[in-house]
Protein backbone atom coordinates (compact mmCIF):
# COMPACT_ATOMS: atom_id res chain seq x y z
CA UNK A 1 0.00 0.00 0.00
CA UNK A 2 1.42 3.40 -0.99
CA UNK A 3 1.95 6.27 1.45
CA UNK A 4 -0.74 8.24 -0.37
CA UNK A 5 -3.25 5.42 0.09
CA UNK A 6 -2.39 4.98 3.77
CA UNK A 7 -2.80 8.71 4.42
CA UNK A 8 -5.94 9.39 2.38
CA UNK A 9 -7.67 6.03 2.53
CA UNK A 10 -8.13 5.97 -1.25
CA UNK A 11 -5.98 4.65 -4.10
CA UNK A 12 -4.02 7.11 -6.22
CA UNK A 13 -4.87 7.59 -9.91
CA UNK A 14 -3.23 5.24 -12.34
CA UNK A 15 0.43 6.28 -12.53
CA UNK A 16 1.92 7.65 -15.69
CA UNK A 17 5.05 5.83 -16.83
CA UNK A 18 8.14 7.82 -15.93
CA UNK A 19 11.82 7.16 -15.62
CA UNK A 20 12.96 7.66 -12.07
CA UNK A 21 16.31 9.25 -11.41
CA UNK A 22 19.21 6.87 -11.12
CA UNK A 23 20.89 8.87 -8.35
CA UNK A 24 21.64 8.15 -4.73
CA UNK A 25 23.16 10.22 -1.89
CA UNK A 26 26.93 10.29 -2.16
CA UNK A 27 28.60 7.71 0.06
CA UNK A 28 32.27 6.98 0.25
CA UNK A 29 33.27 5.21 -2.93
CA UNK A 30 30.08 6.20 -4.75
CA UNK A 31 29.31 5.80 -8.45
CA UNK A 32 32.11 6.86 -10.76
CA UNK A 33 30.36 9.84 -12.36
CA UNK A 34 29.55 11.21 -8.89
CA UNK A 35 33.17 10.71 -7.98
CA UNK A 36 34.17 12.78 -10.99
CA UNK A 37 31.80 15.56 -9.86
CA UNK A 38 33.31 15.66 -6.39
CA UNK A 39 36.90 15.25 -7.52
CA UNK A 40 36.80 17.92 -10.24
CA UNK A 41 38.54 20.22 -8.33
CA UNK A 42 41.60 22.04 -7.07
CA UNK A 43 39.82 25.35 -7.61
CA UNK A 44 40.89 28.61 -6.04
CA UNK A 45 39.14 31.81 -5.08
CA UNK A 46 35.89 31.97 -3.15
CA UNK A 47 34.22 29.08 -4.99
CA UNK A 48 33.60 25.98 -2.86
CA UNK A 49 36.32 23.38 -3.30
CA UNK A 50 33.68 20.75 -3.80
CA UNK A 51 30.08 19.78 -3.43
CA UNK A 52 29.94 17.77 -0.22
CA UNK A 53 26.89 15.72 -1.19
CA UNK A 54 24.49 15.14 -4.05
CA UNK A 55 20.99 14.89 -2.55
CA UNK A 56 18.56 12.52 -4.22
CA UNK A 57 15.60 14.61 -5.26
CA UNK A 58 12.54 12.57 -4.19
CA UNK A 59 10.22 14.44 -6.55
CA UNK A 60 9.90 12.86 -9.99
CA UNK A 61 9.68 15.32 -12.85
CA UNK A 62 7.32 15.39 -15.82
CA UNK A 63 8.55 12.90 -18.40
CA UNK A 64 6.63 14.52 -21.26
CA UNK A 65 8.12 17.93 -20.55
CA UNK A 66 11.56 16.33 -20.29
CA UNK A 67 11.19 14.58 -23.63
CA UNK A 68 10.20 17.90 -25.20
CA UNK A 69 13.37 19.45 -23.80
CA UNK A 70 15.48 16.65 -25.27
CA UNK A 71 13.88 17.53 -28.61
CA UNK A 72 14.70 21.23 -28.19
CA UNK A 73 11.33 22.50 -26.96
CA UNK A 74 10.90 24.23 -23.59
CA UNK A 75 7.37 23.82 -22.19
CA UNK A 76 6.13 25.78 -19.16
CA UNK A 77 2.88 27.39 -18.03
CA UNK A 78 1.06 26.60 -21.25
CA UNK A 79 3.85 28.09 -23.38
CA UNK A 80 6.17 26.25 -25.73
CA UNK A 81 9.40 27.85 -26.95
CA UNK A 82 12.37 26.69 -28.93
CA UNK A 83 15.30 26.15 -26.58
CA UNK A 84 17.42 28.36 -28.81
CA UNK A 85 15.09 31.29 -28.11
CA UNK A 86 15.22 31.11 -24.31
CA UNK A 87 18.21 33.40 -23.99
CA UNK A 88 17.83 35.43 -27.16
CA UNK A 89 14.70 37.06 -25.73
CA UNK A 90 15.30 36.52 -22.03
CA UNK A 91 13.76 39.82 -20.90
CA UNK A 92 10.60 39.17 -22.90
CA UNK A 93 9.87 35.64 -21.67
CA UNK A 94 6.45 34.96 -20.14
CA UNK A 95 6.70 35.03 -16.34
CA UNK A 96 5.98 31.31 -15.97
CA UNK A 97 8.70 30.41 -18.47
CA UNK A 98 11.26 32.82 -16.99
CA UNK A 99 10.75 31.49 -13.46
CA UNK A 100 11.15 27.91 -14.61
CA UNK A 101 14.29 28.82 -16.56
CA UNK A 102 15.92 30.63 -13.63
CA UNK A 103 14.88 28.14 -10.94
CA UNK A 104 16.27 25.21 -12.99
CA UNK A 105 13.17 23.18 -12.04
CA UNK A 106 13.34 21.76 -15.57
CA UNK A 107 16.24 19.56 -14.47
CA UNK A 108 13.68 17.31 -12.77
CA UNK A 109 11.93 16.81 -16.09
CA UNK A 110 15.16 16.00 -17.92
CA UNK A 111 16.04 13.43 -15.25
CA UNK A 112 12.56 11.84 -15.57
CA UNK A 113 12.94 11.46 -19.34
CA UNK A 114 16.58 10.55 -19.85
CA UNK A 115 19.54 8.66 -18.49
CA UNK A 116 22.37 10.67 -17.02
CA UNK A 117 24.44 10.28 -20.16
CA UNK A 118 21.73 11.67 -22.40
CA UNK A 119 20.37 14.25 -20.00
CA UNK A 120 23.69 15.88 -19.17
CA UNK A 121 24.03 17.20 -22.73
CA UNK A 122 20.82 19.20 -22.34
CA UNK A 123 21.63 20.14 -18.74
CA UNK A 124 25.08 21.47 -19.54
CA UNK A 125 23.95 23.22 -22.71
CA UNK A 126 21.23 25.19 -20.91
CA UNK A 127 23.44 25.86 -17.90
CA UNK A 128 26.14 27.30 -20.15
CA UNK A 129 23.56 29.46 -21.89
CA UNK A 130 22.27 30.71 -18.54
CA UNK A 131 25.76 31.46 -17.24
CA UNK A 132 26.56 33.44 -20.37
CA UNK A 133 24.00 36.05 -19.30
CA UNK A 134 23.44 35.62 -15.57
CA UNK A 135 26.59 34.40 -13.83
CA UNK A 136 27.08 37.78 -12.12
CA UNK A 137 24.61 38.85 -9.40
CA UNK A 138 22.15 41.45 -10.61
CA UNK A 139 18.78 42.96 -9.87
CA UNK A 140 16.55 41.03 -12.26
CA UNK A 141 14.44 37.92 -11.85
CA UNK A 142 17.41 35.60 -12.26
CA UNK A 143 18.92 36.89 -9.02
CA UNK A 144 15.73 37.46 -7.06
CA UNK A 145 16.27 35.71 -3.75
CA UNK A 146 13.63 33.01 -4.20
CA UNK A 147 15.02 32.09 -7.64
CA UNK A 148 18.52 31.93 -6.15
CA UNK A 149 17.23 29.77 -3.32
CA UNK A 150 15.64 27.33 -5.73
CA UNK A 151 18.91 26.99 -7.68
CA UNK A 152 20.78 26.34 -4.45
CA UNK A 153 18.40 23.46 -3.79
CA UNK A 154 18.48 22.14 -7.36
CA UNK A 155 22.05 22.44 -8.63
CA UNK A 156 23.68 20.16 -6.04
CA UNK A 157 20.91 17.57 -6.48
CA UNK A 158 21.47 17.53 -10.25
CA UNK A 159 25.24 18.00 -10.28
CA UNK A 160 25.70 14.93 -12.52
CA UNK A 161 23.54 16.65 -15.16
CA UNK A 162 25.35 20.00 -15.11
CA UNK A 163 28.84 19.27 -13.76
CA UNK A 164 30.11 16.16 -15.53
CA UNK A 165 31.88 18.14 -18.25
CA UNK A 166 35.63 17.80 -18.76
CA UNK A 167 35.77 21.57 -19.29
CA UNK A 168 37.41 22.80 -16.08
CA UNK A 169 36.68 26.47 -16.84
CA UNK A 170 32.96 25.74 -17.18
CA UNK A 171 32.93 23.70 -13.95
CA UNK A 172 34.71 26.50 -12.13
CA UNK A 173 32.09 29.01 -13.32
CA UNK A 174 29.26 26.82 -12.04
CA UNK A 175 30.90 26.44 -8.64
CA UNK A 176 31.78 30.12 -8.36
CA UNK A 177 28.18 30.95 -9.19
CA UNK A 178 26.98 28.55 -6.49
CA UNK A 179 29.26 30.25 -3.99
CA UNK A 180 28.04 33.72 -4.97
CA UNK A 181 24.46 32.51 -4.95
CA UNK A 182 24.70 31.30 -1.36
CA UNK A 183 26.02 34.67 -0.22
CA UNK A 184 23.47 36.63 -2.24
CA UNK A 185 20.51 34.52 -1.09
CA UNK A 186 21.52 34.92 2.56
CA UNK A 187 21.81 38.69 2.06
CA UNK A 188 18.56 39.13 0.12
CA UNK A 189 16.26 36.41 1.47
CA UNK A 190 14.26 38.71 3.73
CA UNK A 191 13.68 41.16 0.87
CA UNK A 192 11.25 38.95 -1.05
CA UNK A 193 7.57 38.51 -0.30
CA UNK A 194 6.42 36.79 2.86
CA UNK A 195 5.28 33.22 2.31
CA UNK A 196 6.51 30.82 -0.35
CA UNK A 197 9.11 33.17 -1.94
CA UNK A 198 10.88 33.88 1.35
CA UNK A 199 10.67 30.25 2.47
CA UNK A 200 12.17 29.13 -0.85
CA UNK A 201 14.99 31.66 -0.50
CA UNK A 202 15.96 30.56 3.01
CA UNK A 203 15.52 26.86 2.14
CA UNK A 204 18.18 27.35 -0.51
CA UNK A 205 20.49 29.01 1.99
CA UNK A 206 20.04 26.07 4.35
CA UNK A 207 20.67 23.59 1.52
CA UNK A 208 23.85 25.38 0.52
CA UNK A 209 25.08 25.20 4.11
CA UNK A 210 24.57 21.45 4.00
CA UNK A 211 25.94 20.60 0.55
CA UNK A 212 28.69 23.14 -0.26
CA UNK A 213 32.16 23.10 1.26
CA UNK A 214 32.91 26.26 3.19
CA UNK A 215 29.27 26.92 4.08
CA UNK A 216 28.74 24.56 7.00
CA UNK A 217 29.53 27.23 9.59
CA UNK A 218 26.58 29.26 8.21
CA UNK A 219 24.03 26.53 8.94
CA UNK A 220 22.82 27.91 12.27
CA UNK A 221 22.22 31.35 10.78
CA UNK A 222 20.52 29.82 7.74
CA UNK A 223 18.20 27.72 9.90
CA UNK A 224 17.34 30.78 12.01
CA UNK A 225 16.40 32.67 8.83
CA UNK A 226 14.23 29.79 7.63
CA UNK A 227 12.52 29.60 11.03
CA UNK A 228 11.64 33.31 10.77
CA UNK A 229 10.31 32.81 7.23
CA UNK A 230 8.11 29.95 8.39
CA UNK A 231 6.72 31.93 11.32
CA UNK A 232 5.71 34.82 9.05
CA UNK A 233 4.72 32.75 6.02
CA UNK A 234 2.67 29.92 7.50
CA UNK A 235 -0.50 29.90 9.55
CA UNK A 236 -0.49 28.02 12.83
CA UNK A 237 -1.96 24.98 11.09
CA UNK A 238 0.70 24.73 8.37
CA UNK A 239 -0.97 26.50 5.44
CA UNK A 240 0.67 29.32 3.54
CA UNK A 241 -0.64 32.82 4.26
CA UNK A 242 -1.48 33.05 0.55
CA UNK A 243 -4.13 30.33 1.18
CA UNK A 244 -3.37 29.02 -2.33
CA UNK A 245 -3.30 25.20 -2.61
CA UNK A 246 -1.22 25.25 -5.81
CA UNK A 247 1.46 27.18 -3.93
CA UNK A 248 1.10 24.80 -0.98
CA UNK A 249 1.99 21.94 -3.31
CA UNK A 250 5.15 23.80 -4.30
CA UNK A 251 5.95 24.23 -0.60
CA UNK A 252 5.57 20.50 0.08
CA UNK A 253 7.93 19.74 -2.80
CA UNK A 254 10.43 22.31 -1.51
CA UNK A 255 10.40 20.70 1.92
CA UNK A 256 10.93 17.26 0.36
CA UNK A 257 14.10 18.38 -1.45
CA UNK A 258 15.33 20.23 1.63
CA UNK A 259 14.84 17.06 3.65
CA UNK A 260 16.89 15.19 1.05
CA UNK A 261 19.67 17.75 1.51
CA UNK A 262 19.82 16.93 5.21
CA UNK A 263 19.73 13.22 4.46
CA UNK A 264 22.55 13.46 1.93
CA UNK A 265 25.01 14.38 4.69
CA UNK A 266 23.49 11.79 7.01
CA UNK A 267 21.83 14.59 8.94
CA UNK A 268 18.32 14.87 10.33
CA UNK A 269 15.98 17.81 9.93
CA UNK A 270 15.44 19.75 13.16
CA UNK A 271 12.20 18.91 14.95
CA UNK A 272 10.70 22.34 14.24
CA UNK A 273 11.36 21.93 10.53
CA UNK A 274 9.99 18.40 10.44
CA UNK A 275 6.84 19.67 12.20
CA UNK A 276 6.50 22.42 9.59
CA UNK A 277 6.84 19.86 6.80
CA UNK A 278 4.14 17.64 8.29
CA UNK A 279 1.85 20.63 8.86
CA UNK A 280 2.31 21.77 5.26
CA UNK A 281 1.46 18.31 3.93
CA UNK A 282 -1.59 18.07 6.18
CA UNK A 283 -2.87 21.45 4.97
CA UNK A 284 -2.33 20.46 1.34
CA UNK A 285 -4.21 17.17 1.75
CA UNK A 286 -7.18 18.99 3.27
CA UNK A 287 -7.86 20.56 -0.15
CA UNK A 288 -7.50 17.35 -2.21
CA UNK A 289 -10.71 15.88 -3.68
CA UNK A 290 -11.61 12.31 -4.57
CA UNK A 291 -9.80 12.32 -7.93
CA UNK A 292 -6.51 13.16 -6.14
CA UNK A 293 -6.56 16.66 -7.64
CA UNK A 294 -6.73 19.94 -5.74
CA UNK A 295 -9.90 21.87 -5.13
CA UNK A 296 -9.73 25.26 -6.86
CA UNK A 297 -9.00 28.21 -4.56
CA UNK A 298 -7.15 31.52 -4.73
CA UNK A 299 -6.50 31.44 -8.46
CA UNK A 300 -5.51 27.78 -8.60
CA UNK A 301 -6.97 24.76 -10.37
CA UNK A 302 -7.05 20.99 -9.98
CA UNK A 303 -3.42 20.63 -11.03
CA UNK A 304 -1.90 17.30 -11.96
CA UNK A 305 -3.09 14.51 -9.62
CA UNK A 306 0.05 12.49 -10.34
CA UNK A 307 2.21 15.39 -9.17
CA UNK A 308 0.20 15.59 -5.95
CA UNK A 309 0.52 11.87 -5.30
CA UNK A 310 4.26 12.07 -6.02
CA UNK A 311 4.65 14.92 -3.53
CA UNK A 312 2.87 12.91 -0.83
CA UNK A 313 5.00 9.84 -1.53
CA UNK A 314 8.20 11.91 -1.50
CA UNK A 315 7.47 13.84 1.67
CA UNK A 316 8.39 11.01 4.05
CA UNK A 317 6.14 12.85 6.52
CA UNK A 318 3.45 11.27 8.65
CA UNK A 319 0.42 13.50 8.27
CA UNK A 320 -3.21 13.04 7.29
CA UNK A 321 -5.58 15.67 5.86
CA UNK A 322 -6.19 18.64 8.12
CA UNK A 323 -9.85 18.36 9.04
CA UNK A 324 -10.40 21.71 10.69
CA UNK A 325 -8.29 24.82 10.31
CA UNK A 326 -8.40 28.46 11.23
CA UNK A 327 -5.47 30.19 9.54
CA UNK A 328 -5.43 27.96 6.43
CA UNK A 329 -9.19 28.37 6.42
CA UNK A 330 -10.43 25.30 4.53
CA UNK A 331 -12.91 23.05 6.29
CA UNK A 332 -13.08 19.44 5.13
CA UNK A 333 -16.02 17.07 5.55
CA UNK A 334 -15.89 13.41 4.54
CA UNK A 335 -18.60 10.79 4.36
CA UNK A 336 -17.15 7.55 3.05
CA UNK A 337 -16.05 8.37 -0.52
CA UNK A 338 -17.68 11.83 -0.62
CA UNK A 339 -15.59 14.90 0.17
CA UNK A 340 -16.52 18.52 0.70
CA UNK A 341 -14.15 21.48 1.08
CA UNK A 342 -15.48 24.83 2.29
CA UNK A 343 -13.65 28.15 2.38
CA UNK A 344 -14.27 29.47 5.90
CA UNK A 345 -11.82 32.39 6.10
CA UNK A 346 -11.35 35.88 4.66
CA UNK A 347 -9.31 36.20 1.45
CA UNK A 348 -5.54 36.37 1.90
CA UNK A 349 -3.98 39.79 2.54
CA UNK A 350 -2.85 41.49 -0.70
CA UNK A 351 0.80 41.34 0.38
CA UNK A 352 0.51 37.57 0.83
CA UNK A 353 -1.07 36.84 -2.56
CA UNK A 354 -1.76 39.15 -5.48
CA UNK A 355 -4.40 36.78 -6.90
CA UNK A 356 -6.65 36.40 -3.88
CA UNK A 357 -10.32 35.60 -4.55
CA UNK A 358 -13.67 36.67 -3.07
CA UNK A 359 -14.56 33.04 -2.38
CA UNK A 360 -15.59 33.04 1.29
CA UNK A 361 -18.11 30.26 2.12
CA UNK A 362 -17.81 28.65 -1.32
CA UNK A 363 -17.73 24.84 -1.54
CA UNK A 364 -16.38 22.09 -3.77
CA UNK A 365 -17.82 18.58 -3.59
CA UNK A 366 -16.78 15.22 -5.02
CA UNK A 367 -18.41 11.78 -4.84
CA UNK A 368 -15.88 9.01 -5.28
CA UNK A 369 -13.51 10.12 -8.02
CA UNK A 370 -16.13 12.35 -9.64
CA UNK A 371 -16.22 16.10 -9.08
CA UNK A 372 -19.78 17.39 -8.89
CA UNK A 373 -19.76 20.93 -7.48
CA UNK A 374 -16.71 23.03 -8.37
CA UNK A 375 -15.49 26.59 -8.50
CA UNK A 376 -14.57 28.02 -11.88
CA UNK A 377 -10.90 27.84 -10.92
CA UNK A 378 -7.93 29.78 -12.16
CA UNK A 379 -4.70 29.56 -14.09
CA UNK A 380 -2.52 28.53 -11.15
CA UNK A 381 1.11 28.64 -12.28
CA UNK A 382 0.09 29.33 -15.89
CA UNK A 383 -1.49 32.77 -15.55
CA UNK A 384 -0.12 33.88 -18.92
CA UNK A 385 -2.27 31.25 -20.62
CA UNK A 386 -5.54 33.08 -19.86
CA UNK A 387 -6.56 36.66 -20.72
CA UNK A 388 -6.25 39.22 -17.92
CA UNK A 389 -9.97 40.04 -18.15
CA UNK A 390 -10.89 36.40 -17.60
CA UNK A 391 -8.45 36.07 -14.71
CA UNK A 392 -10.13 39.07 -13.08
CA UNK A 393 -13.59 37.51 -13.46
CA UNK A 394 -12.40 34.15 -12.11
CA UNK A 395 -11.55 35.85 -8.81
CA UNK A 396 -15.12 37.06 -8.30
CA UNK A 397 -17.65 35.66 -5.85
CA UNK A 398 -19.89 34.68 -8.77
CA UNK A 399 -17.13 32.39 -10.09
CA UNK A 400 -17.40 30.34 -6.90
CA UNK A 401 -20.09 28.02 -5.55
CA UNK A 402 -21.58 30.32 -2.95
CA UNK A 403 -24.08 33.16 -2.53
CA UNK A 404 -23.75 36.59 -4.09
CA UNK A 405 -25.84 39.53 -2.92
CA UNK A 406 -26.78 42.53 -5.03
CA UNK A 407 -24.53 41.17 -7.81
CA UNK A 408 -21.54 42.28 -5.73
CA UNK A 409 -18.42 40.50 -4.57
CA UNK A 410 -18.25 39.60 -0.89
CA UNK A 411 -14.81 41.23 -0.93
CA UNK A 412 -14.22 43.99 -3.46
CA UNK A 413 -11.75 43.35 -6.28
CA UNK A 414 -10.36 46.71 -7.35
CA UNK A 415 -9.56 47.73 -10.92
CA UNK A 416 -5.84 47.38 -10.29
CA UNK A 417 -6.34 43.81 -9.08
CA UNK A 418 -5.91 44.38 -5.35
CA UNK A 419 -8.58 43.28 -2.91
CA UNK A 420 -10.59 46.02 -1.23
CA UNK A 421 -13.08 46.09 1.62
CA UNK A 422 -15.35 43.16 2.37
CA UNK A 423 -14.99 40.06 4.48
CA UNK A 424 -13.09 40.90 7.65
CA UNK A 425 -14.46 38.26 10.00
CA UNK A 426 -15.67 34.69 9.65
CA UNK A 427 -17.42 32.93 12.53
CA UNK A 428 -17.21 29.14 12.48
CA UNK A 429 -18.68 26.18 14.33
CA UNK A 430 -18.25 22.48 13.65
CA UNK A 431 -20.17 19.57 15.09
CA UNK A 432 -22.83 17.02 14.25
CA UNK A 433 -26.57 17.15 13.73
CA UNK A 434 -28.68 14.01 13.53
CA UNK A 435 -25.53 11.99 12.99
CA UNK A 436 -24.34 14.17 10.11
CA UNK A 437 -21.10 16.15 10.04
CA UNK A 438 -21.91 19.85 10.25
CA UNK A 439 -20.13 23.11 9.49
CA UNK A 440 -21.80 26.45 10.15
CA UNK A 441 -19.98 29.61 9.13
CA UNK A 442 -20.87 33.23 8.51
CA UNK A 443 -19.12 36.28 7.07
CA UNK A 444 -19.60 40.04 7.25
CA UNK A 445 -18.74 40.87 3.64
CA UNK A 446 -22.19 42.28 2.87
CA UNK A 447 -22.86 44.02 6.17
CA UNK A 448 -21.37 47.39 5.19
CA UNK A 449 -23.33 47.61 1.91
CA UNK A 450 -26.56 45.77 2.67
CA UNK A 451 -26.77 45.29 6.42
CA UNK A 452 -26.92 41.50 6.00
CA UNK A 453 -24.69 38.68 7.23
CA UNK A 454 -24.31 35.61 5.02
CA UNK A 455 -24.48 32.38 7.02
CA UNK A 456 -23.96 28.99 5.38
CA UNK A 457 -24.72 25.65 7.02
CA UNK A 458 -23.67 22.38 5.36
CA UNK A 459 -24.31 18.81 6.50
CA UNK A 460 -22.82 15.65 5.01
CA UNK A 461 -24.28 12.22 5.78
CA UNK A 462 -21.92 9.53 7.17
CA UNK A 463 -22.42 7.40 4.06
CA UNK A 464 -21.66 10.38 1.81
CA UNK A 465 -24.91 9.98 -0.11
CA UNK A 466 -26.58 13.19 1.04
CA UNK A 467 -25.29 16.77 1.20
CA UNK A 468 -27.68 19.45 2.43
CA UNK A 469 -27.30 23.09 3.26
CA UNK A 470 -28.85 26.43 4.02
CA UNK A 471 -27.80 29.93 3.02
CA UNK A 472 -29.26 32.48 5.39
CA UNK A 473 -29.18 36.26 5.18
CA UNK A 474 -29.39 37.73 8.68
CA UNK A 475 -29.64 41.41 9.65
CA UNK A 476 -26.35 42.71 11.02
CA UNK A 477 -24.51 45.97 11.57
CA UNK A 478 -26.05 49.42 11.68
CA UNK A 479 -27.11 49.73 8.04
CA UNK A 480 -30.69 48.85 7.12
CA UNK A 481 -31.66 48.71 3.47
CA UNK A 482 -35.36 49.28 2.82
CA UNK A 483 -35.52 47.91 -0.74
CA UNK A 484 -35.32 44.21 -1.53
CA UNK A 485 -31.93 42.97 -2.67
CA UNK A 486 -31.34 40.38 -5.37
CA UNK A 487 -29.38 37.26 -4.48
CA UNK A 488 -28.02 34.24 -6.32
CA UNK A 489 -26.77 30.97 -4.87
CA UNK A 490 -24.53 29.28 -7.44
CA UNK A 491 -23.38 25.68 -7.77
CA UNK A 492 -20.93 25.42 -10.67
CA UNK A 493 -20.84 21.89 -12.04
CA UNK A 494 -17.98 19.86 -13.44
CA UNK A 495 -18.08 19.68 -17.27
CA UNK A 496 -18.78 15.93 -17.18
CA UNK A 497 -22.09 16.50 -15.35
CA UNK A 498 -25.24 16.45 -17.49
CA UNK A 499 -28.22 18.36 -16.05
CA UNK A 500 -31.96 17.90 -16.53
CA UNK A 501 -34.56 20.09 -14.78
CA UNK A 502 -37.43 18.46 -12.92
CA UNK A 503 -41.00 19.21 -13.93
CA UNK A 504 -41.74 21.39 -10.91
CA UNK A 505 -38.76 23.67 -11.55
CA UNK A 506 -37.33 23.18 -8.07
CA UNK A 507 -34.89 20.41 -8.78
CA UNK A 508 -32.54 18.85 -11.26
CA UNK A 509 -31.12 15.44 -12.06
CA UNK A 510 -27.33 15.29 -12.40
CA UNK A 511 -25.90 12.45 -14.48
CA UNK A 512 -22.28 11.48 -15.03
CA UNK A 513 -21.43 8.64 -17.37
CA UNK A 514 -20.06 5.70 -15.42
CA UNK A 515 -21.15 7.13 -12.05
CA UNK A 516 -24.34 7.22 -10.03
CA UNK A 517 -26.79 10.03 -10.66
CA UNK A 518 -27.56 12.72 -8.09
CA UNK A 519 -30.76 14.64 -7.41
CA UNK A 520 -30.77 18.32 -6.49
CA UNK A 521 -33.65 20.11 -4.72
CA UNK A 522 -34.02 23.65 -3.41
CA UNK A 523 -36.46 25.88 -1.52
CA UNK A 524 -36.57 29.65 -1.13
CA UNK A 525 -35.91 30.85 -4.67
CA UNK A 526 -36.20 30.16 -8.38
CA UNK A 527 -33.92 27.50 -9.81
CA UNK A 528 -32.27 28.07 -13.15
CA UNK A 529 -29.58 26.36 -15.21
CA UNK A 530 -27.03 28.73 -16.72
CA UNK A 531 -23.79 28.55 -18.64
CA UNK A 532 -20.50 28.53 -16.80
CA UNK A 533 -16.88 27.47 -17.35
CA UNK A 534 -14.28 25.43 -15.51
CA UNK A 535 -10.48 25.71 -15.73
CA UNK A 536 -8.82 22.29 -15.73
CA UNK A 537 -5.48 21.28 -14.26
CA UNK A 538 -3.66 22.42 -17.40
CA UNK A 539 -5.28 25.89 -17.22
CA UNK A 540 -7.58 25.12 -20.17
CA UNK A 541 -11.16 26.50 -19.99
CA UNK A 542 -14.10 24.12 -20.53
CA UNK A 543 -17.73 25.06 -21.05
CA UNK A 544 -20.00 23.76 -18.31
CA UNK A 545 -23.25 24.58 -16.48
CA UNK A 546 -24.27 25.95 -13.12
CA UNK A 547 -27.33 25.62 -10.93
CA UNK A 548 -28.49 29.07 -9.80
CA UNK A 549 -31.08 29.71 -7.09
CA UNK A 550 -32.13 33.35 -7.42
CA UNK A 551 -34.61 35.78 -5.98
CA UNK A 552 -34.83 38.85 -3.79
CA UNK A 553 -34.44 39.10 -0.05
CA UNK A 554 -36.29 41.59 2.15
CA UNK A 555 -34.27 43.80 4.48
CA UNK A 556 -34.88 41.44 7.39
CA UNK A 557 -33.29 38.54 5.50
CA UNK A 558 -34.36 35.05 4.50
CA UNK A 559 -33.14 31.43 4.17
CA UNK A 560 -32.52 29.37 1.03
CA UNK A 561 -32.37 25.58 1.48
CA UNK A 562 -30.81 23.06 -0.91
CA UNK A 563 -29.74 19.42 -1.00
CA UNK A 564 -27.88 16.90 -3.15
CA UNK A 565 -28.90 13.23 -2.82
CA UNK A 566 -27.48 10.20 -4.55
CA UNK A 567 -30.21 8.74 -6.74
CA UNK A 568 -31.30 5.10 -6.40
Amino acid sequence: MSRYERITGRPPPEPEPARRRELVPVPAGGPSFLGRVIAMLGLTGRAPLRILAVPRDPIVGNKGVGLALLEGRFVAGGHELDVEDLYRSDSGLPAEVAERVHSFAWLRDVAAAATHERGRDVGEYLTRAWLSQHSEPGGGLAWRADMVGRRLLTWPAYAPYILSSRDSDYRARVLRTLSRSAREAERRADSVATGLPRIAAWSGVVASSLTLQGRTERLAKAEAGLARALRSGLSEDGGLVSRAPHQQLDLVETFALLRASYGAIHGVMPDWLRDAQEGALSALLSTVLGDAGLSSWQGGNAGDPHRIVAAVEASAAHAGPLRQSRGWGYQRLQGKDSLLVLDAAPPPPPKAHSGGCASTLAIEFSAGTQRLVVNCGGAGDASGQLPDELLHLLRSTAAHSTLTLGDRNSTAILDGGALGKGVGKVDLERGTRDGQALVEASHDGYVRRFGLVHQRTVLLAPDGKALSGEDSLIPGGRKRRKADVGYAVRFHLHPSVEVTSTADGRGALLRVRGHKAWQFRCRGGTLGIEESLWIDGSAVPHATLQLVISGETPSDGMTISWEFNEAG
